[in-house]
């Protein structure tokens, strides 16, 4: 009901004014005044009466003020002619000739209140002077028939307002649509707490008629702690008129065990004077919003737990970390407790069977993540156990869902912890990887189908993960063995040079497709006690690059045997490097070779190197550079630094010579090549880290396998976001006494002196097994010099872990081992050093060639061929 206007003036606190009640003894209630505000206030009910002749011959206050006249103008006059338009009062006059004659009529008359002339003419309204004027309104009239004391026919009138009446019959039909047509539970609860009035949704809920409910307070719909909670709350409302809005309620119906929930509007009700006469109570049941509202909670939550599964899970390639980064979605957010069992052969590397599993090969337990303190798992008392290895038994919900790769409900055990466990297979690929286990325990809501759903969305997601961290780690371990195995084997030996290296790939641990990259590392020994020393990167990562980086090495070897010089080792590395990405082949790094500036560069493989040769005679180090980080050396006594080798272009762009620089080492210097993953991080710009390499450099004294170790400790070598390779050699020259060098005149009598010279510095050596070989040998390359050289002879022996002895001339003609006929009478001096020594070969110097050969040194294991056996096998 709409609220009806109060009266101006305040209720008085008289006992009287309270009114009667409603539901007070007839005897109380008699002769109790109505409070204001009653429902005379509200109608305005005046009256007045028509005597016999038809004139007004009583007239009431309420009379004046409806309809604006005065008592003592009113009686005497007759009512048609005072208050009704001209054009209707033959019509008034005939019906007040009939209610003269007695009859009872209702109906509504227009009418109109006059105004007092004012005797001025008024032409800005149109008003005559001494015209009067009035308001306009209609009125309902209740004329009842009645007689003077002397019998005479007269009418009592009875007039209402027609606006007051239409807005009472508004008020009482939104009463009628609240109480009787309304969707929604009302109520109207009295200052005692009690249904004064309930409306018949209300009743059709909790039974009966609306009446059945008059009198009953909240306890008798709801539970007890509820109740309190309610009626509190309707004290506070009564008490300071404040609205409460959707106040959620729980209970349950008459009839029903299922817990029903409200919502109710709360406010204060008043009387027209003001007065407080209850709260009005509008309730809606909300049990299937809050339903809805639940499951659309749900439907985000686990929206939100696949977003985070996605972002979360199968960022690190590693089997373990990924089962862990599952286990750290959903719990707490999704169960309480939970565990990932992977099949042992995946762990260690076997291929997984295709297909379905069948339940009975071993798993092992790789993940646990409890929200729980010190729970044991699925209540069966026993802890969970990490890289436990075991297997469900064949009857068994875990074996089941194994067979069949379908989730499946694991018993809970009586008087245990745990409520409701869930055995979802991880599929990926049509093959099972492993098993993971969801539980809640008592006091959280069981599994539904809808967290069922979930649950395999969520171990589908982790078993693809595993299956790529499977993958990967397979390639990556192929990867990784390719690469080894084109590194050098064991601990590298150099004639002048102790040897310490390191090399660690990528850390599986950084997520990449594939962490193995293309760093090498090499020590290859050269005629002379020479030694070429390589550090080089192929650019990128995987198989490919490793591929790459074992063909370069392959190269390098090559052509080191061919003795060239460093930068010329780079310019053929280069052409070759150009068509290791390229079908062509090598064909192709030739033409590209051709022509550098229409090569495209996104079919060949970049790589940086460094190739320096050695050399332990004479100390010195020749370096060429292509595009790598610079070598650092550190002298005795002085702090390390970077040698100035021109960078040069990496391998495969082409078009641009390659510089060669010479540096002396002194003895006990320490020289190190390393590739850019040693100093360059995403934390660390590789100037910081070049300068830190250069700083931990500070004790080359100390054995080289600590210095080795000290670097990658105080580098942070352990990142993982690149391969690392660090050769480390520390300066031993060859000593000036294990050296024999001499010079000889271009005259037949050089020969027979060199051969003198050979027996007098072995015998010195004490090698005298070796005189009468190195003899022979040295006879016949003197004379090739002298019958196919130039210039001076130069003959060198060098002792160190072999004997090697070299011939020098001015002559560029490399010699060329041939097969001598057996009616030639030459031809067979090189068979003859090929057939004594352990090597031989030749190599061009600036100044000419040099031609040379190898013989182990005599020991147990070492078994010299005799030179007449060697001789008479040629003939």
């Amino acid at each position: 009901m709409s609220e009806i206007p109060a009266r101006a003036k305040e209720p008085t606190e008289s006992t009287e004014s309270e009114g009667p009640s409603a539901d007070a003894p007839l005897g109380d209630a008699v002769w109790q005044s109505s409070p204001p505000g009653s429902i005379y206030d509200y109608i305005k009910v005046a009256s007045f009466s028509i005597g016999p002749d038809g004139l007004v011959d009583q007239w009431s206050l309420r009379a004046e003020q409806l309809l604006g006249i005065r008592a003592e103008d009113a009686v005497g006059t007759d009512p048609i002619e005072a208050f009704i338009d001209p054009e209707l009062r033959e019509r008034g006059q005939r019906k007040m000739t009939e209610i003269l004659d007695g009859r009872e009529w209702t109906g509504v008359v227009p009418f109109r209140t006059p105004d007092e002339a004012d005797g001025t003419d008024r032409q800005d309204t149109g008003r005559q002077p001494g015209e009067r004027h009035g308001r306009r309104g209609l009125a309902e009239v209740y004329v009842m028939p009645t007689r003077t004391e002397d019998g005479a026919k007269a009418a009592v009138c009875i007039v209402v307002d027609v606006r007051v009446l239409r807005s009472i019959e508004t008020d009482l039909a939104a009463s009628q649509a609240i109480f009787g047509q309304s969707p929604f539970g009302f109520l109207l609860i009295d200052p005692d707490l009690r249904v004064r009035r309930a409306n018949q949704r209300f009743a059709s809920i909790f039974g009966g008629s609306p009446d059945d409910h008059r009198g009953k307070g909240v306890h008798d719909y709801l539970p007890r702690a509820e109740a309190d909670r309610v009626s509190a709350t309707l004290r506070r409302v009564l008490e300071t008129g404040d609205s409460i809005t959707d106040m959620h309620v729980t209970g349950f119906v008459p009839g029903s065990e299922e817990r029903r929930h409200w919502s109710v509007n709360l406010y204060r009700v008043h009387s027209g004077s003001g007065r407080p006469i209850g709260v009005a109570w509008l309730g809606t049941d909300i049990t299937a919003r809050r339903q809805a509202a639940r499951e659309a909670a749900n439907a985000r939550r686990n929206l939100a737990l696949l977003n985070e599964a996605g972002a979360r899970i199968g960022n690190s390639l590693d089997l373990e970390t990924t089962a862990r980064e599952l286990l750290d979605v959903v719990v707490p957010g999704f169960c309480d407790l939970a565990t990932v069992d992977l099949y042992q052969g995946l762990l260690v590397g076997d291929q997984t069977p295709p297909g379905l599993a069948d339940g009975s090969a071993e798993l092992r337990r790789v993940a646990f993540s409890s929200a729980v303190s010190d729970a044991p798992f699925l209540g069966t008392g026993e802890r969970v156990k990490l890289g436990a290895v075991h297997h469900y038994p064949f009857n068994s919900p875990c074996a089941d869902a194994l067979r069949t790769a379908r989730p499946r409900a694991v018993p809970a055990e009586d008087g245990g912890l745990v409520q409701s466990t869930l055995a979802v297979p991880m599929v990926a690929h049509d093959t099972v990887v492993g098993l993971v286990q969801f539980a809640r325990t008592k006091g959280s809501e069981p599994f539904g189908d809808r967290d069922r759903d979930l649950a395999v969305e969520l171990a589908a997601r982790a078993a693809v993960c595993i299956d790529n961290a499977r993958l990967y780690r397979r390639e990556h371990e192929r990867a990784l063995i390719l690469q080894r195995s084109l590194l050098p084997p064991g601990d590298p030996e150099a004639s002048g040079l102790d040897i310490a290296c390191r090399y660690l790939p990528g850390n599986a641990a950084t997520g990449r497709a594939s962490e193995v990259g293309g760093d090498w590392f090499d020590v290859i020994e050269l005629p002379g006690h020479r030694t070429a020393l390589v550090v080089g990167d192929v650019m990128g990562r995987g198989l490919r690059a490793a591929v790459a980086m074992g063909e370069l090495r392959t190269a390098v070897r090559t052509l080191a045997q061919l003795d060239l010089e460093p930068a010329e080792v780079l310019s053929q590395l280069d052409e070759i490097a150009r068509g290791l990405g390229a079908p062509g082949g090598v064909q192709q790094a030739t033409r590209a070779a051709r022509r550098p500036r229409e090569a495209d560069l996104s079919e060949v493989y970049l790589a940086t190197c460094v190739y320096a040769v050695y050399d332990s005679v004479t100390r010195r180090c020749t370096f060429a550079n292509a595009g790598h980080l610079p070598p650092v050396l550190v002298e005795p006594g002085e702090s390390a630094l970077m040698l100035d080798v021109p960078p040069g272009l990496p391998l495969g762009v082409g078009g641009e010579p390659f510089e060669e620089v010479e540096v002396e080492l002194p003895e006990g210097a320490l020289l190190a090549l390393y590739t850019d993953g040693l100093v360059e991080s995403r934390d660390h710009p590789l100037d910081e880290g070049l300068q830190a390499f250069v700083g931990a450099l500070t004790d080359p004294a100390q054995p080289l396998e600590d210095v080795c170790d000290q670097i990658l400790n105080t580098l942070d070598s352990h990142h993982g976001e690149d391969d690392i390779a660090l050769l480390m050699a520390r300066v031993q020259g060859l000593p000036s006494d294990s050296v024999g060098d001499w010079t000889l005149p271009r005259e037949p009598r050089s020969v027979g002196r060199a051969r003198e010279y050979a027996r007098a510095q072995l015998l010195s050596w004490d090698m005298e097994p070796l005189v009468d070989t190195t003899e022979l040998l040295v006879s016949e390359l003197v004379t090739n010099a002298l019958r196919y050289g130039e210039g001076e002879i130069r003959l060198r022996l060098l002792l160190d872990r072999t004997l090697v002895c070299e011939v020098w001339d001015s002559g560029l003609v490399q010699p060329r081992r041939r097969r001598a006929r057996d009616t030639d009478e030459g031809g067979r001096g090189l068979q003859l050093v090929g057939l004594l020594s352990a090597a031989w070969g030749s190599r061009r110097t600036p100044r000419g060639k040099t031609v040379w050969f190898e013989l182990p040194l005599p020991g147990a294991d070492t078994q010299l061929t005799d030179p007449a056996e060697a001789l008479l096998s040629l003939f």
